[in-house]
């Protein structure tokens, strides 16, 4: 297959680069509505019980949470004529616009006492809340709408914007901008790396073309998937960061082995045949595992998650086509002139450039080093990442909300302000819908009695009154039964001051679904606290399988690569301790507030967003079985050219060490480009997937790695009889390349000393 590939790039690439050309001109006109197609929120499980409350509270009640806040300080007294005329007429205004349906306001009618709940404790500023209809992304529409109308200067009255729908538009709004910024940032450091890296501007250009087809690609198969189910905008961040670095993996590991075949003196179609069958097998392989990691995402309920599943998916398809299909035409349409732009070539004064693996190279001297001393390295390394792994332990958890957002943004500061000043809106209050039958009077006062004495509630409003710590304090306000009742159906409204992202909030959840209901009637509760709950118990449900498809889908697929039992469950492990490493600096960063200019202006709540383990487990555990499948590739073929473990493993080492490192680089350029958003889960993607990146280049593929297959020895590469023979019969088998002459541009081959180890002969100066 691969073979043909090369054939075809050779003698049909005018064919393959003029169908390239025109395919990519059809996803670009697809993909152009991208950030239109695509959808705000998220973070909720649509078939929990809370997502039912809401959905029947907005269908049979017209009720629901305010979702959308104006926070208002006047230039005077709150108390003062005017102020209150503007307010009345600020509330007027908002309860005309299109997409609000309903209006609560400090300013509403004259006389009586204003709801203490919508003054500020320092009675300098008051609330209008409004409840905005439809889903998450009609509820953005209408506060874009609605915002020019109502904020700003409003008489004497200056106004911001906040709550959960304003969250999500600025969120959206913020997105785009976030994505152009990481790009401008980005693409000109990565270009001149590359220039670096490639030591030609012609072969620089190459990654950028297949970095163009994954990228496009993705976001086009995104605006086709987001016609059928809801895709989170913020997957388009993923897309850019993941395509771009994943199509200069592929072209680095294929032009540097098309080099190295050019240089033992093939022509052009052996060379590039040769470079499929080794490093494009590779490719393969690598794009699968990284594919698995990312499906085991569309386990999990919440579409925010899924939605990254989606575009990994399209970012690793298109990366692995562009690699396959569209390098080798280019490749070969350059032919020997891929080096003809030679920008370095004066720092080398005449010097040939050195291809192939080199047995006096860093990565080698490396490689020999750790295997001498295996156990003193490996007791050194693994301390030092359980240092980094131990603020993990402590780990808190919550979802995006206002928070997440930059500091300047309006609905960050009016949540601050809800949170000082409004203590019994901040707390996010929970409803309870008791479908089914209807209550009698005493059984709905009986259970209203009962909710009002859990811990964290602080007041019950319903049908039947107002209830506190287990009394009936007052009767329904007037109009009360027309609010709260229905036919077959009554629901509840409770206030709380208690943090709905928090141990306390999940524990008042709890203990008021543990409330009997009424007989004949199905109590749901609803709310933040409650989608919280429901939000964390899905994915916590949902992990187990993920990991498993992860882990059982990937030892598999690195025993067809190997035929090997004990490296596929090594390269987990070690992933594995890279990974929990990533999430302890994560957690000291974020959560606990330390270093924190290296991920530039954000809120520390004492949480960090629950999604993200989750997303950073399978992307980096995916990355990093990409490096894993590099490496092995090379040691797995000089094993089986020499039948030596460490020789292998030090030649293996030397072949990949620069280009893995390079490619680990020039990925988490694109990564850490990311923590210059202004949405902290993004940074937090941004900066941990490149920590893990880097940290897995260097230390798990450097130093681990030699250490462990040092003192495996052959064991390395032993499986049991019938499974020997599954693999010889269905397994992936390695190209092994005659060896290079001893005077060629090559290595010259290494000899084992008494203690196995390789050690230099004699080698090209």
């Amino acid at each position: 297959m691969l073979s043909r590939l090369a054939s075809l790039a050779v003698h049909r690439r005018r064919l393959v680069l003029t169908l390239s050309a025109l395919g990519f001109l059809l996803i670009a006109v697809v993909s152009g509505p991208v950030m239109t197609s695509l959808s705000a929120g998220g973070f909720d499980d649509p078939d929990s019980e809370s997502a039912a409350a809401s959905d029947i509270l907005e269908d049979r009640f017209d009720a629901g949470d305010a979702n959308f806040i104006l926070l208002v300080t006047p230039d005077k007294a709150l108390d003062d004529p005017q102020t209150r005329r503007d307010g009345e007429r600020l509330t007027k205004k908002l309860a005309a616009q299109d997409g609000v349906e309903s209006v609560d306001s400090y300013f509403a009618g004259q006389g009586g006492q204003p709801p203490e709940e919508l003054v500020s404790e320092k009675g300098d500023q008051a609330l209008i809340v409004a409840r905005l209809v439809g889903d998450d992304d009609k509820q953005a529409e209408t506060a874009e709408e609605i915002v020019p109308e109502v904020t700003g200067d409003q008489g004497s009255l200056a106004v911001k914007s906040g709550g959960y729908a304003e969250f999500n538009r600025q969120a959206n709004e913020k997105v785009e901008k976030d994505l152009l910024l990481a790009e401008s940032i980005a693409v000109p450091i990565t270009l001149l790396l590359l220039i670096l890296v490639f030591r030609s501007g012609a072969a620089a250009l190459l990654p950028l073309a297949v970095a163009g087809v994954s990228v496009v690609g993705s976001l086009a198969a995104l605006v086709v998937i987001a016609q059928f189910t809801s895709v989170s905008v913020f997957a388009t961040n993923l897309t850019t960061a993941l395509g771009l670095g994943l199509a200069i993996d592929y072209s680095l590991f294929i032009v540097s082995r098309y080099r190295e075949e050019l240089a033992k003196g093939c022509d052009l179609e052996e060379a590039l045949r040769r470079s499929l069958n080794t490093a494009g097998r590779t490719v393969f392989f690598s794009s699968l595992t990284v594919l698995l990691s990312l499906c085991a995402l569309l386990v999990f309920p919440l579409f925010y998650l899924t939605s990254f599943a989606y575009a990994g998916i399209g970012v690793v398809i298109f990366a692995m086509l562009g690699s396959l299909v569209v390098l080798p035409a280019l490749l070969s349409l350059l032919g020997p002139r891929i080096d003809k732009y030679d920008l370095l070539a004066v720092f080398r004064r005449g010097r040939p450039r050195p291809e192939g693996p080199r047995s006096d190279g860093f990565w080698y001297r490396l490689a020999t080093f750790v295997m001498r001393r295996p156990v003193p390295v490996l007791t050194v390394v693994l301390i030092g990442l359980a240092v980094i792994v131990a603020p993990f332990g402590s780990a808190s958890y919550g979802l995006p909300d206002d928070r997440s957002l930059s500091k300047d943004a309006e609905a960050a500061q009016v949540g601050d302000a809800l949170r000082e000043d409004f203590p019994a809106l901040a707390g996010q209050g929970l409803q309870i819908v008791l479908d089914g039958a209807k209550p009698s009077s005493g059984d709905l006062t009986a259970y209203a009695t009962e909710v009002s004495r859990v811990d964290g509630i602080e007041r019950v409003d319903s049908s039947a009154g107002v209830f506190q710590d287990g009394e009936r304090v007052a009767d329904a306000p007037p109009g009360a039964p027309d609010v709260f009742d229905a036919d077959d159906a009554t629901w509840l409204s409770l206030q709380s001051v208690t943090e709905a992202y928090s141990d306390d909030g999940q524990d008042m959840v709890a203990d008021v679904r543990g409330v009997s209901p009424p007989d004949g009637a199905e109590s749901k509760v609803g709310g933040m606290a409650a989608a919280y709950t429901d939000t964390l118990d899905g994915l916590w449900d949902a992990l187990p399988y993920a990991v498993l498809i992860i882990a059982v889908l990937t030892f598999v697929l690195l025993f067809l690569f190997t035929g090997s039992l004990l490296v596929p469950a090594k390269a987990i492990i070690m992933n594995l301790l890279s990974l929990t490493a990533t999430f302890g600096a994560m957690v000291f960063i974020f959560q606990e507030g330390h270093l924190t200019f290296l991920a530039g202006d954000f809120t520390v709540t004492g949480q960090i967003d629950v999604t993200m383990p989750i997303l950073m487990f399978c992307v980096i555990f995916g990355l990093s079985m990409d490096y894993e499948v590099f490496l092995l590739s090379r040691i797995k073929e000089e094993y089986d050219r020499t039948g030596d473990n460490t020789l292998a493993v030090a030649h293996g080492i030397q072949s990949t060490g620069r280009l893995i490192t390079a490619a680990a680089g020039l990925m988490a350029i694109f990564f850490v480009a990311l923590v210059f958003t202004s949405f902290t889960p993004v940074k937090i993607l941004g900066l941990g997937t490149a920590l893990a990146i880097v940290m897995d280049a260097l230390i798990i593929r450097g130093l681990l790695v030699p250490a462990f297959m040092r003192l495996a020895g052959r064991a390395n590469w032993w499986a049991p009889g019938p499974l020997r023979r599954f693999h010889q019969k269905y397994g992936f088998h390695h190209e092994v390349p005659a060896a290079p002459a001893a005077d060629g541009p090559a290595a010259v081959p290494a000899q084992a000393t008494d203690e196995g180890v390789p050690k230099r002969t004699g080698a090209a100066r």
